[in-house]
């Protein structure tokens, strides 16, 4: 199979996964929505998972596979499985040491925490403390969630990627179940939800570990490491002595090496994350409801990033760093350009799609309950504003997953830098005029100008990267897109979104838009001769003559 056969089927792989993961999330939102409408009592939840959600973004989507993967190829690319089986161990190690050591001060210092990404609830002791609780309850998600990163990024260097993707699942379906079986357990049933997403983090590192054993890996690795999975009997596991790296010690060369990517890395891939986290803390200051109002929106731009944008980024990463490690920069510079284009060809209607579509997809999705249509009509605002930024913010884990693969993680962290400050500046600037959705717009902003930073200076390192392609299949994706839009905004003009309830009639309406969305899509992306589409075809005929 070729590369590009084997990005896009990886690709293919972890969006059906994650596809599944995404489902899962939204039926919790529904039942969230359902238990606890957009209350104070929401925004205390909302608040308080902001900090495990983007510490997840960050390890599980971020910086964990764009430093550790590229690295652990390297190793076995030069060194074979072995050498690389031994840093795999040494990476768990340190986790659980390190990043317990985080939790543990993070439980103690909750109070300081909270006070600095919601300092309006200081004003309102009870809120304040239940938030406090909450965020001490979830602290230990970040080394569950770390774990499961760690084994997502091993099987993913080995090739193994719809297991890792579908781990996620495992978290919405704990969440769910401890909403339905605790929350009437307590005097705030909101503690329900915070156990679950503890629990379930648990649950998805947990879920990866028979793949991650039959790969050969061990979360100890032995004193003379395996050639074949640690089942065999004459592997005892065990625990060498701390020292300096190689056969006789915990900490692998590698590991340094890792912890010098990481970092940087963090903040290159995460700035989308971080300026959620920058309208969260302007957003306590705004209207009780506004916080719930981001979370739902994010939630729903999230579907098609993570889908797409993030395993489109995690498919070609290892490609990517292997291609690099033995110095193929023009295979570097030609799977970069099929990644992108191929995935603005399914990022951006999806992007317009939820532009067009955005009240009767929030009404369907989340108005029944204590979720009235006011909260349909803030959601679906904050959605249309979000929505404009997908392009850039799937752009960016592409081209990010490239400078990683070359181990340049200053490029990425001087953008993110640039692009948080800008975030700022237009949500002081848009706050006010526009409230929570000026929020919302700034995001978009930021992640549009991080986008074109990094594209500029890729392109500047790699001497060409095929722009005029790029440039050509985009227009032409947009153009089918921005049509494709109008006539889905003209096919769902109705009164129905405006009731609750109806979620069948619901769906089946907005369901049939849709489809007729991707019809008309799909058509005037083939006459209009897209060479993503024409790749697709060809993708198909090659399974229907097998």
């Amino acid at each position: 199979m070729s590369a590009k056969g084997k990005i896009a089927r990886a690709a293919g792989l972890m969006s059906i996964a994650t596809f599944i993961s995404r489902i899962l999330g939204y039926v919790k939102d529904m039942i969230l929505a359902r238990y606890f409408g957009a209350t104070g009592s929401a925004d205390v939840f909302f608040v308080a998972f902001r900090i495990p959600n983007l510490l997840r973004e960050l390890f599980a989507e971020g910086s964990m596979s764009s430093a550790f993967i590229p690295v652990v190829t390297d190793y076995q690319t030069r060194h074979g499985r072995g050498e690389a089986n031994r840093l795999v161990s040494s990476t768990f190690i340190f986790i659980l040491i390190f990043v317990g050591i985080i939790c543990i001060l993070g439980i103690i210092f909750a109070p300081a925490i909270v006070s600095a990404i919601a300092p309006g609830f200081l004003k309102e002791p009870e809120k304040f403390s239940n938030t406090v609780l909450l965020t001490r309850i979830m602290f230990p998600f970040l080394l569950f969630i770390s774990l499961a990163a760690l084994t997502m990024g091993a099987l993913n260097t080995r090739g193994v990627f719809f297991i890792p993707a579908l781990a996620p699942a495992t978290l919405n379906i704990v969440v769910i179940i401890s909403v339905l079986t605790l929350s009437m357990q307590f005097t705030n049933p909101i503690i329900a939800v915070a156990i679950g997403v503890t629990s379930g983090g648990l649950v998805q590192f947990l879920i990866q570990m028979p793949s991650f054993f039959k790969q050969g890996y061990m979360l100890f690795r032995s004193q003379t490491p395996p050639l074949n999975p640690p089942f065999a009997k004459d592997i005892t596991p065990s625990l060498p002595p701390l020292g300096k790296g190689g056969n006789g010690g915990v900490w692998h060369p590698g590991l340094k090496r890792i912890g010098l990517l990481i970092i940087p890395s963090t903040a290159g891939l995460a700035v989308a994350q971080i300026n959620i986290f920058i309208s969260t803390i302007l957003a306590s200051y705004l209207a009780e409801g506004s916080i719930t109002y981001l979370y739902y929106s994010m939630r729903l731009i999230q579907f098609p990033i993570g889908i797409f944008g993030v395993a489109m980024g995690m498919a070609v990463l290892p490609a990517l760093s292997e291609h690099s490690v033995k110095g193929e920069m023009e295979k570097v510079k030609e799977d970069f350009s099929f990644a992108l284009r191929l995935l603005f060809f399914i990022t951006v209607p999806a992007m317009i799609g939820l532009i067009a579509l955005n009240v009767p997809i929030v009404s369907t999705l989340f108005q029944r309950g204590k979720f009235e249509y006011a909260a349909t009509i803030g959601t679906s605002d904050a959605l249309m504003f979000y929505s404009l930024g997908i392009w850039a913010i799937v752009g960016v884990r592409v081209i990010a997953a490239t400078f990683y693969s070359m181990q340049d993680t200053r490029t990425p962290v001087k953008v993110a830098a640039a692009a948080m400050i800008i975030n700022v500046i237009f949500s002081l600037l848009l706050m006010k005029p526009m409230k929570h959705n000026g929020l919302a717009f700034a995001n978009a902003i930021a992640s549009g100008c991080n986008f074109i930073l990094l594209f500029y200076f890729l392109r500047k390192k790699l001497g060409g990267i095929g722009t005029k392609r790029i440039v050509s299949s985009f227009g032409k994706t947009l153009a089918a897109s921005l049509v494709m839009g109008v006539v889905g905004w003209f096919v769902v003009r109705s009164e129905i979104w405006t009731m609750s309830g109806y979620g069948l009639k619901k769906a089946a309406y907005l369901g049939s838009a849709i489809i007729i969305c991707t019809v008309i899509y799909m058509l005037l992306s083939y006459l209009l001769k897209n060479e993503e589409m024409g790749y697709i075809i060809e993708r198909v005929k090659e399974k229907m003559r097998k």
